[in-house]
């Protein structure tokens, strides 16, 4: 089970990879971010719900207690990540905001430990702490440092939101097909980016064109679309999602950290963007933090209360391992 959900984490994060560079080559072509990501959750939303259609059907059904879970999920799991990221780059370094959006595992870790009332083991909190020292050096983050206070607080709210997806991923029951969730927070969220992409003034011909951002290879975009679509999106969060189940919200966060190592080598193959020293520095210790945390999926605990007199605990006995995820 733990290795099956540490493989599903690894390939989902070398898929969510592919976001960045995709998106340029849109960017490239016209799109301004907010279009691009609204073009990607748009087309990955109908895309998974019309499969969904034809094959599962029951997956889509939303039981009606649920309904308020799966709105906040669109909403901040979602939609919540890409707005805000997108509005703290306008303010920000875009190093600065990508380090406190991945800020997440941290909050995760803080989350479960403080709210849930569940004991970790120590790697999980030095996982944290290292993968995101790591990030910090990938990026660069003492470059071009301005504080912005609006900016810091969009790319913390950012960060409070992926740590948020990981939580709610981590906390649904079996009446939630995860498919269902996803294809639904997909589409929920392009609903509520509607007034900030305002889809009917992209440049809708620009997917017929082929293009290349500055020292990258030169492809169709509409294929460029299509993989971010299908691989960066609806793959991507389909391993993403089954992992943290078979994990924690804690562990898959820090797992999923290797998306900024993974995006910087596929921005340096196919869009020309060199790797530094501190890149590959950075990305060796982010890489630590990740196979440090996940030895700690075997170990966390609930906190309980102090034993009765008389139950035949009191004497030290230790309650077994559960682990957090269902």
């Amino acid at each position: 089970m733990r290795y099956g959900g540490l493989a599903l984490a690894f390939v989902s994060s070398c898929c969510f990879a592919f976001s960045g560079p995709m998106a340029k080559y849109l960017n490239a072509a016209g799109l301004a971010p907010i279009e691009a990501v609204w073009t990607r959750l748009a087309g990955a939303g109908l895309l998974l719900v019309a499969v969904l259609v034809a094959v599962r059907p029951r997956a889509l059904r939303i039981p009606g207690p649920r309904l308020p879970f799966f709105a906040l999920y669109a909403v901040m799991a979602v939609a919540g990540v890409q707005a805000l990221y997108f509005l703290a780059i306008t303010r920000l370094p875009v190093g600065i905001a990508l380090l406190l959006e991945f800020m997440a595992p941290v909050m995760v870790v803080v989350w479960v430990r403080f709210v849930r009332k569940v004991r970790l083991a120590r790697a999980a909190y030095v996982g944290a702490v290292v993968a995101v020292v790591g990030l910090a050096i990938v990026v660069e983050a003492w470059q071009g440092l301005r504080l912005d206070a609006l900016g810091l607080l969009l790319a913390l709210l950012a960060g409070a939101c992926c740590a948020g997806y990981f939580l709610m991923n981590d906390s649904f029951g079996d009446d939630v097909d995860p498919l269902g969730l996803i294809a639904w927070g997909m589409t929920g969220a392009a609903v509520v980016l509607i007034p900030f992409a305002r889809p009917w003034n992209i440049p809708w011909d620009a997917f017929t064109t082929t293009t290349a951002p500055a020292g990258g290879l030169r492809l169709p975009v509409l294929g460029a679309y299509l993989w971010m679509v299908v691989i960066a999106t609806v793959v991507a969060y389909i391993l993403g999602v089954n992992a943290v189940r078979r994990l924690s919200a804690a562990v898959g966060a820090t797992v999923a950290s290797l998306e900024v190592i993974g995006g910087a080598i596929v921005a340096w193959g196919l869009v020309g963007e060199t790797l530094g020293v501190f890149q590959i520095v950075g990305g060796l210790i982010v890489l630590s933090g990740a196979l440090l945390a996940q030895t700690a999926t075997a170990s966390a605990q609930p906190e309980l209360p102090a034993p009765a007199p008389g139950t035949g605990r009191e004497s030290g006995q230790e309650a077994a391992p559960v682990t957090t995820s269902g």
